[in-house]
Protein backbone atom coordinates (compact mmCIF):
# COMPACT_ATOMS: atom_id res chain seq x y z
CA UNK A 1 0.00 0.00 0.00
CA UNK A 2 1.13 3.52 -0.80
CA UNK A 3 -0.03 5.60 2.23
CA UNK A 4 0.90 8.48 0.75
CA UNK A 5 -1.46 8.09 -2.05
CA UNK A 6 -4.17 6.82 -0.43
CA UNK A 7 -7.65 6.50 -1.63
CA UNK A 8 -10.99 7.09 0.37
CA UNK A 9 -13.32 4.44 0.09
CA UNK A 10 -15.34 6.81 1.79
CA UNK A 11 -15.53 10.32 2.94
CA UNK A 12 -14.34 11.27 6.88
CA UNK A 13 -17.46 11.81 8.66
CA UNK A 14 -15.55 11.20 12.23
CA UNK A 15 -17.01 13.81 14.72
CA UNK A 16 -14.64 13.13 17.38
CA UNK A 17 -11.56 10.77 18.52
CA UNK A 18 -12.53 8.92 21.47
CA UNK A 19 -11.41 5.72 20.99
CA UNK A 20 -10.18 3.88 17.53
CA UNK A 21 -13.00 1.74 17.91
CA UNK A 22 -14.93 3.80 16.71
CA UNK A 23 -13.22 4.73 13.16
CA UNK A 24 -13.44 1.92 10.32
CA UNK A 25 -10.11 1.00 8.52
CA UNK A 26 -10.50 3.39 5.82
CA UNK A 27 -10.76 6.26 8.19
CA UNK A 28 -7.61 5.10 10.27
CA UNK A 29 -5.34 5.03 6.79
CA UNK A 30 -7.16 8.37 5.61
CA UNK A 31 -5.73 9.81 9.08
CA UNK A 32 -2.61 8.15 8.54
CA UNK A 33 -2.23 9.15 4.98
CA UNK A 34 -2.76 12.75 5.78
CA UNK A 35 -0.37 12.97 8.59
CA UNK A 36 1.92 11.73 5.87
CA UNK A 37 1.24 14.22 4.04
CA UNK A 38 1.31 17.04 6.42
CA UNK A 39 4.52 16.31 7.78
CA UNK A 40 5.70 15.52 3.94
CA UNK A 41 5.33 19.26 3.46
CA UNK A 42 6.55 20.13 7.09
CA UNK A 43 9.47 19.19 6.14
CA UNK A 44 9.80 20.95 2.85
CA UNK A 45 8.45 24.47 4.50
CA UNK A 46 4.69 24.47 3.85
CA UNK A 47 2.41 25.10 6.46
CA UNK A 48 -1.42 24.19 4.91
CA UNK A 49 -3.32 26.43 7.48
CA UNK A 50 -6.43 24.14 7.38
CA UNK A 51 -6.96 24.95 11.53
CA UNK A 52 -6.86 29.01 10.37
CA UNK A 53 -8.36 30.72 12.99
CA UNK A 54 -9.53 28.21 15.01
CA UNK A 55 -9.24 27.83 19.25
CA UNK A 56 -8.17 24.59 20.82
CA UNK A 57 -8.76 23.77 24.38
CA UNK A 58 -6.49 21.57 25.62
CA UNK A 59 -7.54 20.43 29.03
CA UNK A 60 -5.04 18.28 30.96
CA UNK A 61 -5.76 16.82 34.38
CA UNK A 62 -2.73 14.33 33.71
CA UNK A 63 0.47 16.25 33.12
CA UNK A 64 2.10 15.16 29.99
CA UNK A 65 5.29 16.71 27.79
CA UNK A 66 4.67 15.30 23.99
CA UNK A 67 0.72 15.32 24.48
CA UNK A 68 1.08 19.50 25.44
CA UNK A 69 3.93 20.48 22.69
CA UNK A 70 2.12 18.31 20.12
CA UNK A 71 -0.77 19.78 20.27
CA UNK A 72 0.23 23.18 21.11
CA UNK A 73 2.94 23.43 18.12
CA UNK A 74 0.44 21.85 15.27
CA UNK A 75 -2.69 23.40 16.17
CA UNK A 76 -0.36 26.59 15.70
CA UNK A 77 1.37 25.17 12.51
CA UNK A 78 -2.39 24.49 11.35
CA UNK A 79 -3.05 28.31 11.26
CA UNK A 80 -5.25 27.79 14.68
CA UNK A 81 -4.21 28.66 18.45
CA UNK A 82 -4.16 26.13 21.50
CA UNK A 83 -4.79 27.34 24.77
CA UNK A 84 -3.64 25.57 27.88
CA UNK A 85 -5.97 24.43 30.78
CA UNK A 86 -5.55 23.02 33.80
CA UNK A 87 -7.18 21.89 36.48
CA UNK A 88 -6.14 24.43 38.42
CA UNK A 89 -7.47 27.18 35.74
CA UNK A 90 -10.98 25.65 35.27
CA UNK A 91 -13.94 25.11 37.33
CA UNK A 92 -13.54 21.44 36.77
CA UNK A 93 -10.98 21.08 38.79
CA UNK A 94 -13.43 22.89 41.62
CA UNK A 95 -16.29 20.21 41.01
CA UNK A 96 -18.24 21.88 38.61
CA UNK A 97 -20.11 18.84 36.01
CA UNK A 98 -18.47 18.45 33.12
CA UNK A 99 -21.64 18.36 30.94
CA UNK A 100 -21.97 22.15 32.26
CA UNK A 101 -17.83 22.57 31.42
CA UNK A 102 -18.54 21.02 27.84
CA UNK A 103 -21.58 23.35 27.11
CA UNK A 104 -19.98 26.36 27.79
CA UNK A 105 -16.22 25.69 26.22
CA UNK A 106 -18.54 24.48 22.88
CA UNK A 107 -19.52 28.51 22.63
CA UNK A 108 -16.76 29.59 22.51
CA UNK A 109 -13.57 27.13 20.99
CA UNK A 110 -13.85 25.32 18.04
CA UNK A 111 -12.38 21.79 19.49
CA UNK A 112 -11.36 20.14 23.12
CA UNK A 113 -8.20 18.33 23.58
CA UNK A 114 -8.36 16.49 26.91
CA UNK A 115 -5.60 14.38 28.83
CA UNK A 116 -7.15 12.98 31.99
CA UNK A 117 -8.18 9.93 34.17
CA UNK A 118 -11.65 8.51 33.09
CA UNK A 119 -13.19 7.87 29.49
CA UNK A 120 -16.33 8.59 30.54
CA UNK A 121 -15.31 12.28 30.52
CA UNK A 122 -14.02 12.60 27.70
CA UNK A 123 -17.00 11.06 25.99
CA UNK A 124 -19.54 13.36 28.67
CA UNK A 125 -17.31 16.51 26.47
CA UNK A 126 -18.50 15.04 23.32
CA UNK A 127 -22.04 14.62 24.25
CA UNK A 128 -22.79 18.20 25.25
CA UNK A 129 -20.41 20.27 23.97
CA UNK A 130 -21.25 19.87 20.47
CA UNK A 131 -17.76 20.37 18.77
CA UNK A 132 -15.30 18.20 17.86
CA UNK A 133 -13.31 16.70 21.50
CA UNK A 134 -10.04 14.46 21.22
CA UNK A 135 -8.61 11.93 23.53
CA UNK A 136 -5.37 12.91 24.33
CA UNK A 137 -4.84 9.94 27.00
CA UNK A 138 -7.44 8.36 29.21
CA UNK A 139 -6.94 5.45 31.94
CA UNK A 140 -8.34 3.18 29.21
CA UNK A 141 -7.32 4.19 25.70
CA UNK A 142 -4.39 6.01 24.00
CA UNK A 143 -5.84 6.43 20.74
CA UNK A 144 -3.33 9.45 19.83
CA UNK A 145 -0.24 7.30 20.62
CA UNK A 146 -1.20 4.17 18.63
CA UNK A 147 -1.62 6.28 15.31
CA UNK A 148 1.74 8.26 15.42
CA UNK A 149 2.60 3.83 16.35
CA UNK A 150 0.93 2.96 13.18
CA UNK A 151 2.53 6.20 11.19
CA UNK A 152 5.84 5.03 12.22
CA UNK A 153 5.65 1.20 11.66
CA UNK A 154 4.76 2.04 7.90
CA UNK A 155 7.84 4.66 7.71
CA UNK A 156 10.24 1.80 8.85
CA UNK A 157 8.80 -1.36 7.67
CA UNK A 158 7.42 0.06 4.52
CA UNK A 159 3.97 -1.48 4.99
CA UNK A 160 0.85 -2.15 7.70
CA UNK A 161 1.44 -5.51 7.67
CA UNK A 162 3.24 -8.12 10.21
CA UNK A 163 3.21 -8.48 13.99
CA UNK A 164 3.48 -5.68 16.74
CA UNK A 165 4.60 -7.48 20.09
CA UNK A 166 3.64 -5.73 23.20
CA UNK A 167 5.77 -5.91 26.51
CA UNK A 168 4.60 -4.78 29.57
CA UNK A 169 2.09 -3.64 31.88
CA UNK A 170 -1.89 -4.35 29.71
CA UNK A 171 -2.48 -0.71 30.13
CA UNK A 172 -4.04 1.90 27.92
CA UNK A 173 -1.45 1.40 25.26
CA UNK A 174 -1.91 -2.15 25.35
CA UNK A 175 -5.76 -1.62 25.21
CA UNK A 176 -5.74 0.64 22.19
CA UNK A 177 -2.78 -1.33 20.20
CA UNK A 178 -5.14 -4.29 20.36
CA UNK A 179 -7.72 -1.88 18.38
CA UNK A 180 -5.35 -0.52 16.06
CA UNK A 181 -3.59 -3.51 14.72
CA UNK A 182 -6.61 -5.51 14.56
CA UNK A 183 -8.45 -2.66 12.67
CA UNK A 184 -5.61 -3.04 10.14
CA UNK A 185 -5.62 -6.45 10.14
CA UNK A 186 -1.53 -6.58 11.35
CA UNK A 187 -0.96 -9.71 14.23
CA UNK A 188 -0.67 -7.93 17.84
CA UNK A 189 0.85 -10.60 20.45
CA UNK A 190 0.67 -8.76 24.22
CA UNK A 191 3.09 -10.45 26.62
CA UNK A 192 1.92 -9.28 30.18
CA UNK A 193 1.87 -11.31 33.73
CA UNK A 194 -1.20 -12.78 35.25
CA UNK A 195 -3.09 -10.37 36.62
CA UNK A 196 -2.15 -7.52 34.34
CA UNK A 197 -3.62 -8.20 31.22
CA UNK A 198 -5.70 -5.80 28.77
CA UNK A 199 -9.01 -5.12 29.51
CA UNK A 200 -11.29 -8.06 28.70
CA UNK A 201 -13.95 -5.45 27.10
CA UNK A 202 -10.94 -4.86 24.76
CA UNK A 203 -9.50 -8.23 24.52
CA UNK A 204 -12.88 -9.74 23.64
CA UNK A 205 -13.13 -6.67 20.84
CA UNK A 206 -10.02 -7.44 19.05
CA UNK A 207 -10.61 -10.69 19.16
CA UNK A 208 -13.91 -10.80 17.59
CA UNK A 209 -12.58 -7.83 15.01
CA UNK A 210 -9.79 -10.29 14.10
CA UNK A 211 -11.85 -12.49 12.72
CA UNK A 212 -12.94 -10.45 10.01
CA UNK A 213 -8.99 -8.84 9.30
CA UNK A 214 -7.39 -12.06 8.95
CA UNK A 215 -5.52 -10.83 12.39
CA UNK A 216 -3.97 -12.82 14.93
CA UNK A 217 -4.05 -12.33 19.09
CA UNK A 218 -2.15 -13.17 21.27
CA UNK A 219 -2.50 -12.80 25.58
CA UNK A 220 0.21 -14.43 26.83
CA UNK A 221 2.94 -14.05 30.23
CA UNK A 222 5.94 -16.18 28.20
CA UNK A 223 7.80 -12.51 26.18
CA UNK A 224 9.50 -14.72 23.91
CA UNK A 225 5.84 -16.08 23.07
CA UNK A 226 5.07 -12.48 22.10
CA UNK A 227 8.29 -11.21 20.70
CA UNK A 228 8.74 -14.31 18.96
CA UNK A 229 8.99 -12.96 14.39
CA UNK A 230 8.26 -10.04 15.36
CA UNK A 231 8.16 -6.62 13.20
CA UNK A 232 8.27 -4.70 15.92
CA UNK A 233 8.60 -4.93 19.59
CA UNK A 234 6.90 -2.23 21.96
CA UNK A 235 7.40 -1.38 25.56
CA UNK A 236 5.46 0.79 28.02
CA UNK A 237 6.55 1.59 31.71
CA UNK A 238 4.65 -0.94 34.11
CA UNK A 239 3.11 1.54 36.29
CA UNK A 240 1.10 4.16 34.52
CA UNK A 241 0.35 7.76 35.77
CA UNK A 242 -1.77 7.57 39.08
CA UNK A 243 -0.21 3.90 39.81
CA UNK A 244 2.95 5.45 41.92
CA UNK A 245 1.27 3.80 44.54
CA UNK A 246 1.89 0.32 43.09
CA UNK A 247 5.20 0.71 42.25
CA UNK A 248 6.52 -1.04 44.29
CA UNK A 249 4.73 -4.20 44.11
CA UNK A 250 4.88 -4.22 40.12
CA UNK A 251 8.66 -3.88 40.23
CA UNK A 252 8.81 -7.36 41.80
CA UNK A 253 6.38 -8.96 39.27
CA UNK A 254 8.14 -7.16 36.24
CA UNK A 255 11.42 -7.22 37.00
CA UNK A 256 13.88 -9.09 34.85
CA UNK A 257 11.17 -10.95 32.64
CA UNK A 258 9.18 -8.38 31.11
CA UNK A 259 12.22 -6.24 30.22
CA UNK A 260 13.04 -5.89 26.85
CA UNK A 261 16.91 -6.16 26.31
CA UNK A 262 18.81 -7.77 23.37
CA UNK A 263 18.59 -11.18 24.28
CA UNK A 264 14.60 -11.15 24.51
CA UNK A 265 14.75 -8.82 20.73
CA UNK A 266 17.10 -12.23 19.17
CA UNK A 267 13.31 -13.68 19.34
CA UNK A 268 12.28 -11.13 16.70
CA UNK A 269 13.17 -10.42 13.10
CA UNK A 270 16.51 -9.33 12.79
CA UNK A 271 15.47 -6.29 11.23
CA UNK A 272 12.78 -5.37 13.89
CA UNK A 273 12.13 -1.75 15.20
CA UNK A 274 11.59 -0.75 18.63
CA UNK A 275 9.28 1.35 19.94
CA UNK A 276 8.15 2.87 23.20
CA UNK A 277 5.50 5.43 23.83
CA UNK A 278 7.43 7.20 26.79
CA UNK A 279 9.25 8.38 29.07
CA UNK A 280 11.18 5.07 29.58
CA UNK A 281 12.75 3.72 32.19
CA UNK A 282 15.88 2.69 30.83
CA UNK A 283 16.97 -0.55 33.39
CA UNK A 284 13.72 -1.56 33.57
CA UNK A 285 10.91 -2.24 31.37
CA UNK A 286 13.86 -1.64 28.57
CA UNK A 287 17.55 -1.76 28.09
CA UNK A 288 19.72 0.81 26.70
CA UNK A 289 21.33 -1.48 24.67
CA UNK A 290 17.77 -1.06 23.35
CA UNK A 291 16.64 1.71 23.31
CA UNK A 292 19.34 3.76 22.90
CA UNK A 293 20.42 1.08 20.04
CA UNK A 294 20.07 0.93 15.94
CA UNK A 295 16.81 -0.98 16.38
CA UNK A 296 14.61 1.92 18.36
CA UNK A 297 12.59 4.51 16.05
CA UNK A 298 11.44 5.95 19.73
CA UNK A 299 12.32 9.59 19.08
CA UNK A 300 10.33 8.94 15.29
CA UNK A 301 7.82 7.59 16.93
CA UNK A 302 7.62 10.64 19.32
CA UNK A 303 7.95 13.31 16.70
CA UNK A 304 4.99 11.37 15.05
CA UNK A 305 2.84 12.47 17.70
CA UNK A 306 2.92 16.26 16.03
CA UNK A 307 1.56 15.22 12.20
CA UNK A 308 -0.46 12.27 13.31
CA UNK A 309 -2.45 14.73 15.87
CA UNK A 310 -2.54 17.72 12.92
CA UNK A 311 -4.11 15.31 10.47
CA UNK A 312 -6.82 14.58 13.15
CA UNK A 313 -7.24 18.05 14.25
CA UNK A 314 -7.14 19.44 10.20
CA UNK A 315 -9.92 16.14 9.62
CA UNK A 316 -12.27 17.29 12.52
CA UNK A 317 -12.34 20.70 12.39
CA UNK A 318 -11.82 21.21 8.05
CA UNK A 319 -12.85 17.73 6.86
CA UNK A 320 -13.34 19.10 2.87
CA UNK A 321 -10.13 21.06 2.64
CA UNK A 322 -8.14 18.49 4.89
CA UNK A 323 -9.33 15.84 2.23
CA UNK A 324 -8.11 17.86 -0.82
CA UNK A 325 -4.39 17.85 0.22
Amino acid sequence: MDLMNYKAKAPFSQKHLLTLQDYTADELLQVLSTALKIKTLLKKGVRPALCANKMLAMIFTKSSTRTRVSFETGIYQLGGIGMFLSSNDIQLGRGEPIEDTAQVLGRMVDGIMIRTFKQSDVEALAQYSGIPVINGLTDDCHPCQVLADLLTYYEHRGSLTGKLAYVSDGNNMANSLLIGCTKLGMDVSIACPKGYEPMPKFVEWARQNAAGTGSKVVITEDPEEAVSGADCIYADVWASMGQEGEATERQKVFAGKYCVSNALAACAKPDYIFQHCLPAHRGEEVLAEVIDGPHSVVFDEAENRLHAQKAVMALLMNPAETAAL
